[in-house]
C-alpha cells in the first residue's frame, strides 16, 4: 500500500502523526486506530509543549512510536519516515503566541524549517501520500470583518504567525509545484480531552478547566471577545475529512476550521462553571497590555469552503464538549499536572 490518491477506507491504511502525542494528535492517533489504520507516531517529548504519556492510554502498544525530534532527522531517515504512507498528518508545532515572541528562531525552527525538511522529504519519498497539515487562524491577525473566510488579508500578529504562515506556504508551495496533495487546515480555538491544562501555552481554556476542577476562581480578560471553538473530536474528523476527499476538491489549498456559532468569553465562562459544577466562579480582568499587543480580538471562521469540499460538520456543541472535557479531566487531572 502507501500514496493512495483516495482514501475511503483507513482499514489496513498507513499513517504518520507528528506531535502525535499532543493534544490534537493523540485525539487523531486514537480516532485511526479505531478505523484500522497503522498508525506511527512521532513526538520527542519535548518539556512544557503538548506531549504526554497519558494522551496515548490504551493505544500506546498498537502504534509505532518514535521518539524522535524531526528537527534532529536527516534527509535519509525523513525520507524512511514518510515512505509507504498513505497519509501524514503535520501537528508537530510550537503553540505559544508569548513563547514565539521571546523565542522567535526555535518558534521558526520547528513551525518551517522542520515543516521545509518534511515536504521535501515526501516530494521525494512520498509523492503521492497525502497531507494535512494543521495551521491556525492566527495568520490572518486581526479581523478585518466577521465571519473571516480564506479571502480576508494576511496579517499575523506575532512570530508564531508568521512562522506556522511560512510551514503552511511551504505545503502549499509543493503541491502547487511538484503536485504533492497537501491541504492546510487554519484552525480556530480547540479543546477537549487530552488538551494541556497546567498552563495558558496551549489554550487558555485548558487553564480554565483545570482551576474550576480544582475549585480555585480562574480569571477572565476582558469578556467582550468573541471566539469559536471546535471540540477535539471533530478536528480529528476534520483532518480525516481533508485526507480521504479527492484531491482535486481540496490539495493545494489551505481552510478555515471552525465549529457552532462564537461566544464571548464571559459567556464561555458561564458554560465552564456550568460543566464543572464549581462554586468558585471567576474574576474578570483587565486584558494584560503585553498580551494586547498580539492579540487577535474578536475572531468567527467562515468554514463554509471545507465543508462543500468534504462533507465535514461538527457534531458536538460547546455546552456536550465541556462536559466530555470535564468527564474526561475528574478522573485524570493528576496525569496532567
Amino acid at each position: 500500500m502507501g500514496g493512495t490518491d483516495d482514501i475511503a477506507d483507513w482499514n489496513g491504511r498507513r499513517a504518520l502523526i507528528t506531535g502525535g502525542a499532543g493534544f490534537l494528535g493523540s485525539n487523531l492517533a486514537h480516532a485511526l486506530l479505531a478505523r484500522g489504520a497503522q498508525v506511527t507516531l512521532l513526538d520527542c517529548m519535548l518539556p512544557n509543549y503538548g506531549g504526554n504519556p497519558a494522551n496515548l492510554a490504551g493505544i500506546a502498544e498498537s502504534l509505532d512510536w518514535r521518539r524522535e525530534d524531526l528537527r534532529a532527522l536527516d534527509p535519509a531517515a525523513l525520507d524512511a519516515l514518510v515512505a509507504g504512507q498513505d497519509a501524514v498528518f503535520h501537528l508537530a508545532a510550537q503553540t505559544s503566541h508569548m513563547d514565539s515572541m521571546a523565542d522567535p528562531l526555535t518558534d521558526l525552527a520547528i513551525n518551517a524549517t522542520a515543516t521545509l525538511s518534511l515536504v521535501e522529504a515526501m516530494r521525494r519519498a512520498a509523492p503521492r501520500a497525502r497531507l494535512v497539515h494543521a495551521s491556525t487562524r492566527q495568520v490572518y491577525g486581526p479581523p478585518q470583518r466577521l465571519p473571516v473566510d480564506e479571502s480576508h488579508p494576511l496579517n499575523p500578529p506575532d512570530c508564531n504567525g508568521v512562522a506556522k504562515l511560512a510551514g503552511e506556504q511551504y505545503a502549499l508551495l509543493y503541491a502547487r509545484v511538484h503536485g504533492l496533495p497537501a491541504t492546510a487546515l487554519r484552525l480556530t480555538n480547540c479543546y477537549g480531552p487530552r488538551m494541556r491544562v497546567k498552563d495558558a501555552r496551549q489554550t487558555f481554556v485548558g487553564v480554565w478547566v483545570r482551576l474550576a476542577l480544582e475549585a480555585k476562581p480562574f480569571e477572565v480578560w476582558g469578556g467582550d471577545q468573541l471566539r469559536d471553538f471546535t471540540y477535539a473530536g471533530d478536528v480529528a474528523a476534520a483532518m480525516l475529512a481533508a485526507a480521504a476527499a479527492p484531491p482535486g476538491r481540496v490539495a493545494g489549498r489551505a481552510f478555515n476550521l471552525g465549529g457552532f456559532p462564537p461566544v464571548s468569553l464571559a459567556a464561555l465562562a458561564e458554560l465552564v462553571i456550568a460543566a464543572s459544577g464549581s462554586k468558585a466562579g471567576f474574576v474578570t480582568r483587565e486584558f494584560p497590555a503585553e498580551r494586547r499587543k498580539i492579540d487577535i480580538g474578536s475572531y468567527q471562521a467562515d468554514d463554509s469552503a471545507f465543508r462543500a469540499a468534504t462533507g465535514w460538520a461538527p457534531a458536538v456543541d460547546l455546552a456536550a464538549g465541556l462536559a466530555e472535557t470535564f468527564a474526561y479531566y475528574r478522573s485524570r487531572l493528576a496525569a496532567y499536572l
